[in-house]
């Protein structure tokens, strides 16, 4: 059976969507990030089989019958988390970090007895930043972002809004350096020239973060550096991935 998986991108629009903040239905997410992964089959006109063998958690056909969500548990968010793309998140360190690391930003859940959107992006983005990040680390981080943890009128940009900036950002860099890259991870044609380099990574920041209103130049500056520093957390997540999986087929395939 193959796994239902979603991008971080796909994921944010999923919130957004779930939030009134789209103009896409969850439902309408669900399927074009299903589509996306799914064209050979569609092309052979076999899109029936190939959903049929597809695994769907709980929540997944919840929000399939149109059920209208404005929080999760945390077993939940944590089976959301899990069908992110090369992401490790796991109910264990979830429960840790909203009853310690991170307690004042979940002291109560927010939505009913579960945990608002906003809280579900928040431990998505705590995910990415743990790459490369310390937990003290992150935590100043969000007091510049967010502010008071207990009001979110205050925040620079709200959790879900940042979740959305910087998966864009990766997405729409992944997408140019798979365009303009050669099999070297060289520009075509300049074979001594990286294509992502800081400067291109924070121009990106800039464009992404100046589309945000009523900052100042300083609260500005504040979020295009962390929007820079959660597209590297998620490309270093990749490789941490990518590192594990060769590991793994090293020890399962070859023999002692």
């Amino acid at each position: 059976m193959e796994s239902f998986t979603l991008t971080r991108k796909e994921m944010a629009y999923l919130l957004l969507a779930l939030a009134g903040k789209s103009d896409k239905k969850p439902i309408q997410v669900l399927q074009s990030a299903w589509n996306n992964t799914h064209k050979t089959d569609a092309d052979k006109g076999e899109v029936l089989p190939a959903f049929l063998s597809t695994t769907l958690p709980p929540i997944i056909e919840k929000l399939i019958k149109g059920s209208e969500l404005k929080g999760f548990s945390l077993h939940e968010i944590a089976t959301l988390g899990q069908l992110i793309e090369y992401s490790n998140l796991s109910i264990t360190s979830m429960q840790n970090w909203v009853k310690r690391d991170f307690k004042p930003f979940f002291e109560s859940p927010k939505a009913g007895k579960k945990y608002s959107l906003n809280q579900a992006a928040l431990l998505f983005i705590i995910d990415d930043l743990k790459s490369n990040l310390d937990f003290e680390s992150i935590r100043r981080l969000f007091d510049i972002v967010f502010n008071k943890p207990e009001d979110d009128s205050d925040d620079l940009v709200g959790p879900i809004g940042l979740y959305a900036s910087y998966t864009s950002m990766f997405e729409e860099l992944d997408a140019n350096n798979d365009q303009l890259l050669d099999i070297t991870g060289h520009l075509k044609g300049n074979p001594h020239q990286e294509l992502l380099t800081e400067q291109v990574l924070r121009s990106a920041a800039d464009q992404f973060a100046g589309m945000l209103p009523n900052l100042t130049a300083r609260q500005r500056e504040a979020v295009r550096n962390i929007l820079l520093v959660a597209v590297i957390s998620i490309q270093t997540s990749y490789f941490h991935s990518l590192a594990r999986r060769y590991c793994n087929a090293t020890l399962f395939l070859i023999p002692d």
